[in-house]
């Protein structure tokens, strides 16, 4: 099923002037919020249109995890938390619909308001609201959160705390933020971050917690049992305040268990799920998803695969060069390290050649760079910054492509050269430079990636044919964090989503701001100038003309970069599961995503 992109503008209104008119609407208080426009749901929507409100509750989950954890609280940096905890045990003052590029509905608040120009947002909270501890969600709990989240919580948090001028209550349920920054998602954004007990962590040292506090929320979960490293058992709270009162969370979150199986490696979750003992798992191998779901439980219909499309963009999957270290500064050297990477034959080797690459960050969507020069707003946009853009960026930049044969001949002559331009050469066999210094690498992989390993396998013996041998590491799961906190690598296995509606995140994934924080996202290390600027314009842009030329053009600039090696990208999800498990017939526009599985799901005999 081919992905449908020209269904954006439905919910993207792309005229200047529907915007200043939708703009001008929030003059009073709404339901939800859009980027661009209104969103799609009015104010008396029954549910979201991938929700199956009259779903039954009951029966459970069960996932098989690769690594482990030693914390609870995905709020801070301290600790290994699995990625999924933020999403199942937080809630905050707004939903995001994952049928719309942009839009959010209200959860914690019953409305949101915002200034002519977004410099403000104001909350008003639903009297109902309360954590699992029965107590109310308070406004003070709201500002706690924010204050504490932007200070001492995950570096996350932190740029967007930077941009709050006042934080203030401004009646018994509303609070208002005033901004310091002219910055449209700012209002949105507000509506997303966690809202915790402030009376639980009274006494306590909130960025130095483990196992040791379980956080309380307001969500449909709770934690119900735990073991290191082994397990999370996650129970719906049958007190969930929001259940019968929030529009958003109707037929959301209907399973009565979701549990998170953590094993060693990849074939053990595998065979785990084919005994039993797991009842759901996302299949990233397509060989395997071919040849090995065939056990008995499938023949028998007892499995069920299903695949699942989307329209969301490709995002960027691969091995990134750290250019913090002084040996991947050259972007000659990185070029030279995608042509040795013989994506050709290791796609076939992988996938049978199943999967196309990733050709962008934004691939697969609307917002990608088009082939060529750039022009038009693109154009205009980069020029300032032309003394300074890596080649390729405004004069077209394609990935490297192999014949599919093992020697990849022509490419590796192509890193040759670029290898010397940089001051390289092979010398009795190795590559080293003019004062006879060796190119040496470490590359770090986590323990049980096994896919990660099996290609890196492959682009070692291409390397090899440069002169070159590369050490690999391997590191559990806390090790494999505490080294990419600190950016103490070279080159590692790197995955980084992205949307339909790209904002302050992208700071985060590529500022010059975010090349020093600790635990940050920026492991590329990528200081750019035009960069940033593309960033400032996506974020400022008045029209959904040049919000998209600000998108392509900072797409440019990241491609022909040349900081990760690109492999190949999931247009489509494929998820097995025992027949009990449902999903709805509708799938959104961003598919199998943070608030699809398990929140839309549900068991039935």
């Amino acid at each position: 099923m081919r992905p449908e992109f020209f269904r954006l503008p439905r919910a993207i209104l792309t005229s200047a002037a529907l915007i200043l008119s939708a703009t001008a609407s929030f003059a009073e208080p709404q339901h939800g919020i859009a980027m661009y426009g209104d969103p799609a749901l009015p104010p008396d929507f029954v549910a979201l249109p991938y929700a199956n409100p009259d779903a039954p509750t009951g029966g459970k989950l069960v996932t098989a995890n690769v690594g482990g954890f030693d914390s609870l609280n995905p709020y801070i940096l301290k600790g290994t938390v699995h990625w999924q905890m933020r999403y199942l045990i937080g809630e905050s003052l707004m939903g995001r619909s994952l049928d719309e590029p942009f839009s959010l509905y209200g959860v914690l608040a019953e409305t949101i308001e915002t200034g002519p120009n977004r410099e403000w947002v104001e909350f008003v909270l639903r009297p109902e609201a309360a954590f699992s501890d029965g107590t109310p969600v308070t406004v003070d709990d709201v500002i706690w959160s924010f204050e504490t989240l932007g200070t001492v919580g995950h570096p996350r948090y932190h740029g967007f705390y930077g941009k709050i001028e006042s934080l203030e209550q401004t009646g018994e349920r509303s609070v208002r933020f005033t901004f310091n920054t002219e910055d449209r998602e700012l209002a949105l954004l507000a509506g997303l971050r966690p809202i915790l007990s402030k009376a639980q962590w009274e006494g306590l040292d909130f960025a130095e917690s483990g196992v040791d506090v379980v956080p309380i929320t307001s969500g449909p979960y709770v934690i119900d049992d735990f073991e290191a490293g082994r397990f999370i058992s996650l129970k719906r709270n049958p007190d969930y305040w929001g259940r019968d009162v929030v529009p958003f969370m109707n037929g959301i979150h209907n399973l009565d268990e979701v549990r998170l199986e953590f094993f060693g490696d990849e074939t053990a979750a595998f065979e785990a799920f084919k005994v039993g003992e797991v009842n759901a798992t996302r299949e990233f191998n397509v060989v395997r998803w071919e040849q090995q779901y065939n056990f008995p439980a499938v023949q028998d219909g007892d499995v069920v695969k299903s695949i699942l499309p989307h329209e969301r963009p490709s995002g960027m999957t691969g091995f990134v060069m750290n250019t913090r270290k002084e040996i991947f500064q050259d972007w000659r050297v990185r070029d030279a390290m995608m042509h040795a990477f013989n994506f050709e034959f290791i796609n076939e080797a992988m996938t049978g050649s199943a999967q196309p690459r990733i050709s962008s960050y934004w691939s697969n969507s609307p917002l990608s760079m088009q082939e060529g020069p750039a022009t038009g707003r693109v154009l205009a946009f980069l020029e300032p910054f032309a003394a300074d853009l890596i080649p390729g960026t405004l004069e077209g930049y394609t990935l490297p492509v192999s014949d599919g044969s093992e020697r990849n001949r022509a490419n590796i002559g192509a890193a040759l050269a670029q290898m010397e331009a940089a001051g390289w050469t092979v010398q009795d066999g190795v590559m080293k430079n003019a004062a006879g210094e060796p190119f040496q690498f470490e590359i770090l992989l986590q323990v049980g990636a096994t896919e990660p390993q099996a290609m890196i396998d492959m682009y070692v013996e291409s390397l090899g044919r440069l002169g070159i041998s590369p050490t690999i590491q391997t590191s559990d799961a806390a090790q494999f964090k505490e080294a990419t906190d600190a950016y103490d690598f070279d080159m590692t296995y790197y995955r980084r989503g992205v949307s339909l509606s790209p904002g302050n995140e992208q700071y985060a994934y590529y500022g010059m701001d975010s090349v020093d924080t600790v635990g940050g996202r920026n492991l590329m290390g990528v200081s750019s100038p035009a960069v940033d600027a593309m960033i400032d314009r996506l974020l400022t842009s008045d029209s959904q003309d040049d919000f998209r030329a600000a998108v392509k053009a900072l797409d440019r600039v990241l491609t022909a970069g040349r900081y990760v090696i690109p492999i190949y990208q999931w247009n489509i999800s494929r998820i097995a599961h025992v027949k009990e498990l449902h999903h709805p017939d509708e799938i959104p526009i961003f598919g199998d995503w943070p608030g699809w599985q398990p929140d839309v799901w549900w068991y039935e005999e």
